[in-house]
């Protein structure tokens, strides 16, 4: 599916790519619309994102703030999605991304993500990686 065909699709793939496609370029505003309202994010592990979010407030400005705020932002900070797969409202997808921390180690961490999809919007997430990984390059102090 391209960018413009992304744009177009109101499909659950199609809104999911369209995320992806707004978190790798920074577009809050698309970032923001990809969510219902009332929808969920879940992260595992006994992280500072981990835990349920729930709302797209606390999605945004608490899961994915929190994410990021530990990123270096003067350094590349990038995402690239390798496999999609959907089946009726869910859909799975394999991203990797990478960045430097603000403990100034690098982050490259392989993802899986499996998002539902209702009336073009993202109604839940629950998102698997390394959470060692993510411990160690973003948050630990240096040993």
């Amino acid at each position: 599916m391209t960018t413009t065909e992304r744009a177009k699709s109101n499909e659950p793939r199609g809104v999911v790519l369209r995320y992806f496609d707004a978190l790798a370029a920074g577009n809050q505003e698309a970032i923001w619309n990809s969510w219902a309202e009332d929808g969920t994010a879940w992260y595992g592990g006994e992280l500072p994102i981990s835990g349920t979010w729930r709302g797209r407030d606390q999605v945004i400005n608490g899961f994915l703030a929190t994410a990021f705020a530990h990123l270096d932002p003067d350094r590349e900070i990038g995402l690239k999605v390798t496999n999609v797969f959907g089946e009726g409202e869910q859909v799975l997808v394999e991203w990797d991304s990478w960045a430097t921390g603000k403990t100034g180690r690098p982050y490259h961490e392989h993802n899986i993500g499996v998002f539902v999809v209702r009336d073009g919007k993202i109604v839940t997430m629950r998102e698997y990686a390394d959470t060692q990984h993510w411990e160690r390059a973003l948050v630990a102090a240096a040993a």
